[in-house]
């Protein structure tokens, strides 16, 4: 049987890119370059594991004809997926990116409403997905109504039948989510604030914060933007830094970052390499428009630069 990466998306959407120079309010603008595509995190890491070459399928919620849209866009990428559909319409996302300024301005739909019984029905359709399954990943919001322990409550039905589960989000989802002590955790700087209830002024704040979480899972990484990531397993601290590359838009490259990372673990690389190859996944999204669409020949490049050691 070829086992696949499930990522579930329970906000997914229509990501929209508008490249716009010298963006200001109260003015019209014509943007000099748009894309639209499937989008909400599980998604992005789906479509980073094709470009290096792993099985992986989509699911979540969808709904409506943004619903059809996301899921006609994955039919064309060739991403499997497998949804439960819900009333209301799947979220659009827009990002406008202002290259000559380096800015990027984000406008996030909420997304449809969901409830107990759509909640149920996802747990149904993840457990049939999961025999084929070599990692279960949670990604990203959920749209208003979804049950807060959704992502504890798949741990617990993914622990039963042995397949490792990988948590990125955010608010009570991710604080519930870690209480059911998944594989791997992967906040951000802001993510890990909210989990242990302080501010992160220095390195030293980060791990120990890092130390704190590591109670309830056996990976914790830590994602810094441009300033690079943080690993730790309970014992060493490993550093990648940020690789240089020139700013399109960030949207996405934490998704991207995730993505490598993963499919250095299929490969049975060493963690290091594993993390190098994560940091090239989330350097190569940062060059491109559109989020979860870096290059294979851009990625092969920017592993070579990157870096990591012990801190």
């Amino acid at each position: 049987m070829t086992k696949y990466v499930l990522t579930i998306t329970l906000n997914a959407a229509i990501d929209k890119t508008y490249v716009v120079n010298n963006f200001t309010l109260d003015r019209v603008h014509r943007p000099q370059e748009m894309k639209s595509v499937a989008g909400g995190k599980g998604i992005n890491v789906a479509r980073v594991c094709k470009t290096l070459g792993k099985p992986s399928l989509a699911s979540g919620f969808v709904g409506g004809h943004n619903g059809r849209f996301i899921e006609n866009h994955l039919r064309m990428e060739g991403i499997p997926f497998d949804f439960v559909r819900v009333k209301g319409e799947s979220r659009l996302c827009i990002a406008i990116v202002d290259l000559r300024n380096k800015t990027q301005t984000e406008v996030n739909e909420w997304g449809p409403p969901v409830d107990e019984s759509d909640a149920r029905r996802l747990e149904r359709k993840v457990k049939k997905l999961l025999p084929a399954a070599s990692f279960l990943v949670f990604c990203g919001s959920a749209p208003p109504g979804t049950p807060p322990d959704i992502f504890a409550r798949l741990t617990h039905l993914a622990k039963k039948m042995d397949v490792p589960t990988i948590l990125d989000s955010s608010g009570e989802l991710l604080r519930l989510g870690l209480e059911a002590h998944p594989f791997m955790v992967k906040p951000n700087i802001r993510e890990l604030e909210y989990l242990v209830e302080g501010d992160m002024n220095d390195i030293d704040d980060v791990k120990e914060a890092m130390r704190a979480v590591s109670s309830k899972t056996d990976l914790v990484v830590v994602t810094m933007g441009k300033e690079g990531a943080i690993f730790y397993d309970g014992e060493r601290f490993l550093y990648t830094p940020g690789i240089d590359v020139p700013f399109v838009s960030a949207v996405g490259s934490g998704d991207s970052f995730l993505a490598g990372f993963i499919c250095g673990l299929l490969d049975k690389r060493p963690i290091d390499e594993c993390l190098k190859l994560a940091n090239a996944c989330g350097a190569a999204n940062v060059i491109v428009v559109g989020a979860g669409m870096a290059r294979k020949e851009d990625i092969d490049r920017l592993y070579l630069s990157a870096d990591c050691y012990e801190i």
